[in-house]
């Protein structure tokens, strides 16, 4: 690490992959705003700045009463925020959004007035940062918020900044710009901040920069997330690729000398440079190939920049001259670009010392286009009107377009949720395969020829019968190899997709569009046998079910269970996705909050009677549990969901062996049976809190986290510091070093319990803990 000053005298540290850090020395906001001139001017064809002045001088004076946790004047943020975009050598407009993004939410200025000072297009892209920043997709107080309440929260949310992205794509721009600011100053936050907000940046942020290939951003979120998510990881890393530092420097000149001279004997004009790979992108390989860091041999590579394609291809044929390639580690991101059109050449090679090390060769286009994205081909115009992109940048949105097309087709929070993390996964790789005319198709490692006919479209993939990879017949469950020239047979007779298709596919389009098939097929049928349900439940209970279906009642619980529309609730009652008694029992509690009514003394003794007679009716458990309407009859609690005081639950009557208590969202009550869900009866804890206070309830947990020595000592020391008796544990690890972890024991309540899970998910390599539902 060395420290330079630059001409304009402010101190920055020079990190060894290349990146730069303010230093602690104090930068005063005057000189920030002076770099921030001097990026702008670099880049941008006009010379006016009295925009960005005019805006500089309205924060500054908006902020002057503020500080940021690190002492700094709080202005210091917007100007850094504006730095990032100018880098990305964006549009004036986009400069001054990011100066102003924090202006409306904390001070007194509106909206309506930074329009009439900046213009329209302005003010559209504060309001939609300021709603972004609204958002928050992980919750601080976890342990007071049931889980998946919070899961519904954050997929809405999630909808929402997709929304204003599709707007104007420059509101993730200065969302991602702000992002990257307040990772580079994250020390000054509290650790369990810190891991939140470095979880939250790893799983949605530095995915999205990444699709809009904006490597220049992406790059640094992912080592910065690393950094305070597994911060003895990150420093071992670091210290190891230091310990060789000044060998590797010298192996590295050496390898860009000889290539250069030979690039230069063939007559290719070329700008050559070595670099260490980022710190994430080595770790992503540790985790993905199961290798320790000193079995990771292409830990540095070498860029060679060239004038054109013909040269790019030249030049490959000059390194495999002089250097041994290793072969299948040749890739041809030109003809094949990635998903977020990345294009260049890799290949790795053999250096003459035996050390194996990675050259990509590429126009300068295409590294702008890598290190910049969609900010890369950015159009200037001086008149604030929407910026529209065109070509490539509308390639790299095609992915936000099939986002906003899985909204609009799903009603379930819950499912857009787990297609989308699925989707931005950044541990998953990519084949490449062809389509009998040639066109090169982009599907998740491990994909077969199901997810290639939906990635033609949907109709495809529904009609589909067989498929021919390379000109012969192979099973629906061949799994694609790069290269692979892959021809879908449908059938106009076909039935439909098959749902065993679902536990084969591998890409998140492909399960969203059989998912959607089977409820298009059947949300008619679903949504009629709904309503009926919903009838027979409020016939059965006297209840008057047009006072309960009132607007006011129905978009509550829409809200709740996360749907769009009230059709979507009566076709999951109908699939058995929600029960009947469960909507029709949260309707009528809200009713009963909006009608309370004086009580009589006569309606005070009647009631007392009837509820003598009920508890004649009732039957109270030890473990506190009221089984309405059955009088002494046994109840246990079902193994399979392991139900908790705290959880919704229901009974279901057995034959010869009382009633067993399962949660709502268990599966097995889920997906029961037709025949069998009359058998299903109300049931609820005791509201008497002292009636199973020191009970003890059977409880199972799944734990996924990438495996490592210690963890499992980690995991006990945890549950044993919270007085946790473990019965059970099973651990299974895979080849890419991800373990999955079943462990059960007693807890007194859910409450209880989201603690202990909220605990887990804190230790260093756990990526998610979930109860077992059957």
């Amino acid at each position: 690490m060395t420290e330079e000053k630059d001409k304009r005298g402010s101190v920055e540290l020079v990190l060894d992959d290349g990146r730069i850090e303010q230093s602690k020395e104090f930068v005063t906001p005057e000189e920030l705003y002076q770099d921030l001139i001097f990026r702008v001017r670099k880049y941008h064809p006009s010379d006016d700045i009295s925009l960005i002045q005019r805006a500089y001088d309205l924060a500054y004076n908006a902020h002057k009463e503020q500080v940021r946790k690190s002492g700094e004047p709080y202005i210091v943020h917007p100007l850094c925020v504006a730095i990032v975009l100018a880098d990305l050598e964006l549009d004036k407009e986009t400069i001054v959004a990011g100066l102003l993004h924090d202006v409306v939410e904390d001070t007194i200025l509106t909206e309506e007035e930074i329009e009439e000072q900046f213009g329209a297009d302005v003010a559209l892209l504060v309001d939609g940062v300021t709603k972004l920043q609204k958002l928050q997709f992980s919750d601080e107080k976890a342990a007071d918020r049931e889980f998946n309440e919070r899961a519904e929260m954050q997929a809405e949310n999630l909808r929402k900044m997709f929304l204003a992205m599709a707007k104007d794509i420059r509101v993730i721009m200065i969302k991602l710009a702000d992002r990257l600011h307040n990772m580079r100053t994250l020390k000054h936050m509290p650790p369990e901040k810190q891991q939140r907000i470095a979880k939250e940046t790893l799983d949605i942020y530095a995915p999205i920069a990444d699709r809009l290939g904006i490597s220049k951003i992406k790059v640094e979120l992912d080592d910065l997330s690393l950094k305070y998510l597994q911060p003895d990881v990150y420093y071992d890393l670091v210290d190891k690729i230091a310990t060789r530092k000044v060998e590797r420097e010298n192996y590295v000149k050496k390898i860009v000398d000889e290539v250069s001279e030979h690039i230069q004997n063939a007559s290719i004009k070329a700008k050559i440079d070595g670099r260490v790979k980022h710190f994430f992108s080595i770790y992503r390989k540790m985790v993905n190939q199961g290798k320790t860091i000193d079995q990771i041999y292409d830990l540095f590579a070498v860029r060679i920049i060239v004038d054109s394609v013909k040269d790019c291809y030249a030049a490959l044929g000059v390194i495999h001259e002089m250097y041994k390639p290793i072969p299948g580690r040749f890739k041809d991101y030109i003809a094949m670009p990635k998903g977020n059109m990345y294009q260049s050449l890799h290949t790795t090679l053999i250096g003459s010392s035996g050390q194996p090390f990675e050259i990509q060769i590429r126009t300068f286009e295409m590294h702008r286009t890598a290190e910049y994205g969609i900010a890369a081909h950015w159009k200037y115009k001086e008149a604030s009107d929407g910026k529209k992109v065109e070509g490539q940048e509308e390639e790299k949105l095609a992915w936000l377009r099939q986002i906003l097309e899985w909204q609009k087709d799903m009603s379930d929070n819950k499912e857009f949720m787990n297609l989308l993390k699925s989707d931005l996964d950044l541990f998953s790789d990519n084949v490449y395969c062809f389509t009998p005319t040639g066109d090169v198709k982009t599907l998740p490692t491990g994909s077969i020829p199901i997810d290639f006919a939906y990635s033609i479209h949907s109709a495809v993939g529904n009609k589909m019968i067989g498929a021919r990879v390379n000109g012969k017949l192979v099973t629906i469950d061949y799994e694609i190899k790069n290269g692979d020239r892959i021809e879908i047979i449908t059938s106009q007779n076909s039935k439909g997709p098959s749902r065993d298709w679902l536990n084969l596919v591998k890409s998140t389009q492909a399960k969203s569009k059989i998912n959607q098939w089977f409820k298009n097929e059947l949300k008619e049928d679903n949504i009629v046998k709904g309503k009926e349900m919903l009838a027979a439940y409020c016939k059965t209970k006297a209840i008057d079910i047009s006072k309960l279906t009132k607007p006011e009642y129905t978009d509550a619980i829409k809200k709740k269970y996360g749907f769009q529309e009230w059709e979507a609730v009566l076709a999951a009652i109908g699939h058995g996705g929600l029960k009947e008694g469960q909507i029709i029992n949260k309707m009528q509690e809200m009713y009963d909050k909006d009608h309370k009514k004086t009580v009589s003394n006569e309606e005070v003794l009647n009631a007392i009677n009837a509820n003598a007679t009920m508890k004649a009716r009732s039957f109270k458990s030890k473990g506190g549990i009221t089984v309405k309407g059955i009088h002494d009859v046994a109840v246990r609690f079902s193994k399979c969901c392991s139900p908790v005081p705290g959880d919704e639950i229901v009974g279901f009557v057995t034959r010869g062996r009382g009633v067993t208590i399962h949660r709502t969202d268990c599966v097995n009550v889920l997906h029961m049976p037709e025949l069998d869900r009359v058998r299903l009866i109300d049931a609820e804890w005791d509201s008497h809190e002292e009636v199973y206070s020191g009970e003890k309830y059977f409880a199972e947990i799944q734990i996924y986290a990438n495996n490592r020595n210690g963890l499992l000592a980690d995991i006990s020391k945890t549950l044993t510091e919270k007085n946790i008796d473990i019965l059970s544990m099973n651990t299974r690890t895979n080849k890419q070093g991800l373990a999955t972890m079943s462990t059960s024991f007693e807890i007194g309540s859910r409450e209880e319990l989201t603690k202990i899970i909220d605990k887990l998910k804190a230790i260093e390599s756990v990526i998610d803990v979930e109860r077992t539902t059957g």
